[in-house]
């Protein structure tokens, strides 16, 4: 008997639509369909990672009648699995002979050559993409949907880039804002809601005159309009007996996470110089809210992250340490390790030490003062994840400020009107559906 044909097919399926199977039917006509399926961080290589997890995609295309078998696909890049499996042909649709997967087309052509493979593209299905349904979908996305993004985005990326967000419109700029850099699309993965910003734009000060219940209602409105992850930042957290009620209400809103720091009484900014009246808590106690938050939360994939203040305070790296390590046998997710040095140093002394314990989790930075930091040597040093924490409100306020400066000094709108967008981009800017 003839052996068949071996046929691969490289998806990310995650919403299966009319060009998925028009693809899987007419690869099965060569032979017998592999699918190579796109991991979550094959995927977050060059776009957004998927509605569904790898698992859940995997287990759809298994129960489709024209695959034969599914294997994981690590990377954009087809060859290490088209060397393991040598198939006799490769199937793909024509719409990857420009763009961002132009070259990974040429290099599966350079491979298959080796055996005497063949590529067939069929004719691109027009006017259906899975980005397309997903924008549909966005609109009626559930939170319990939006709350595991987050833990997805942090085990996918080397890192994830958080912005601060006060209010809708900045919402909207870290949900749209996408930039061209080195041959990839870049953007923010989520947005920070700050209690630092959340006050100010209220004009109170940043000492938990803001309750939680008025930061929930201010972030439900940016909820409404954006579909990326959020991370609460809780203060201390409030009371240990009031912790579930707030995480309760946080789940509601589809938050993915909440930052706690380990400071205790009248909340003082940890950036300000003068720390000589701020009390840590103690870690043992601490852990208690920890273990709170962690039982009442409905879903597992809601993060909880332990702000450790050791070096705000002027205890030190042991105390540091020691806490984090109390912190991850409470059930924290991630440690955001938070410094007000210029330079990242301290923290970076840190993350050392912290790696080599058996306790060890992600880490967060905050870098608002050592700004110098890049990216990629947070990656080196075993951060996932980065907050911007107040760049948004920093640069919005002097720039309203210069504009009613010049509207007063000139006694019209003219001189300023050259510098500020024009009415007819705000006017567009929120789409009226």
């Amino acid at each position: 008997m003839k052996k068949k044909n071996l046929v691969y097919v490289g998806l990310s399926a995650d919403i299966l639509h009319e060009g998925h199977i028009n693809i899987l039917k007419k690869a099965k006509k060569f032979g017998d369909v592999t699918v190579g399926l796109l991991t979550d961080q094959a995927i977050a290589s060059y776009k957004k990672i998927p509605h569904l997890s790898f698992k859940q995609r995997e287990v759809v295309l298994k129960n489709i009648t024209y695959v034969t078998k599914v294997i994981p696909q690590e990377t954009l890049d087809y060859t290490y699995n088209l060397n393991l499996i040598k198939p006799d042909f490769v199937v793909h649709g024509d719409d990857w002979k420009t763009g961002v997967q132009k070259n990974v087309r040429l290099k599966v052509i350079k491979t298959l050559n080796k055996w005497g493979g063949k590529l067939i593209e069929p004719k691109y299905t027009k006017n259906i993409s899975s980005t397309l349904i997903k924008r549909k979908i966005f609109e009626v996305n559930s939170p319990e949907n939006r709350v595991s993004i987050l833990k997805r985005l942090i085990s996918s990326k080397n890192i994830v880039r958080i912005l601060e967000s006060h209010n809708s419109l900045t919402g909207l700029i870290i949900e749209n804002l996408k930039l061209r850099k080195n041959k990839q699309d870049i953007e923010f993965d989520g947005m920070w809601s700050s209690s630092l910003t959340d006050s100010a734009t209220k004009g109170k000060p940043d000492n938990s005159s803001v309750d939680f219940s008025s930061r929930i209602s201010s972030l439900n409105e940016m909820m409404d309009v954006t579909s990326k992850p959020l991370v609460f930042d809780a203060d201390n957290g409030g009371q240990l007996e009031h912790l579930p009620f707030l995480v309760r209400s946080l789940e509601r809103s589809g938050a993915s996470a909440i930052i706690m720091e380990d400071k205790i009484g009248l909340k003082k900014n940890s950036l300000f110089k003068n720390q000589s009246n701020t009390k840590q808590d103690k870690p043992e106690i601490f852990a208690k809210k920890i273990k709170k938050i962690c039982i009442s939360r409905q879903s597992n994939d809601f993060m909880v992250i332990a702000r450790i203040e050791s070096f705000i305070v002027g205890k030190g790296l042991n105390d540091a340490l020691r806490r984090a390590e109390i912190y991850s046998k409470a059930g924290v997710d991630a440690i955001l390790i938070h410094s007000k040095e210029k330079t990242p140093n301290e923290i970076f002394s840190f993350a050392r030490a912290f790696k080599k314990s058996k306790y060890f989790i992600p880490l967060v930075s905050v870098p608002s003062t050592y700004s110098k930091v890049y990216e990629k040597d947070l990656i080196k040093n075993g951060f996932k994840l980065v907050i911007y924490a107040n760049q948004l409100l920093r640069a919005a306020y002097p720039a309203m400020e210069n504009a009613a400066k010049t509207i007063l000094q000139k006694s019209r709108a003219f001189e300023i009107d050259k510098k500020i967008i024009p009415i007819k981009e705000i006017i567009n800017l929120i789409k009226n559906d």
